[in-house]
């Protein structure tokens, strides 16, 4: 898994914009936060943003005064990535660890 992809929110914010295709940046804020069901940093969230822009995993485009963001096909390919490898520790877990322990 690259980098990028360690921060639940960073992922979480992917997913989102995989279901929704584009959505501003206060709306998948406000979608983030009722996720979890607890405010998030401004500052926090734009940095977040702003690192999955310059990574090259999110495109922004000014619509008005709103920031729109949408996934580039490098971010739907490690997201989607990410769900398959999710999947596969989910479907072929059954509790036991490869280390012995």
């Amino acid at each position: 898994m690259t980098k990028w992809f360690h921060s639940g929110r960073r992922r979480d914010l992917c997913a989102l914009l995989y279901d929704h295709g584009e959505l501003r940046a206060q709306s998948a804020k406000s979608r983030l936060e009722s996720h979890y069901d607890e405010r998030i940093d401004p500052g926090s969230f734009y940095g977040t943003l702003s690192a999955l822009v310059e990574a090259g995993y999110l495109d922004r485009r000014t619509e008005g005064i709103a920031d729109v963001y949408a996934l580039t096909d490098a971010g739907e390919a490690a997201l989607l990535d990410h769900y398959a490898w999710l999947g596969e520790q989910i479907e072929g877990g059954d509790g036991d660890d490869d280390d012995g322990a």
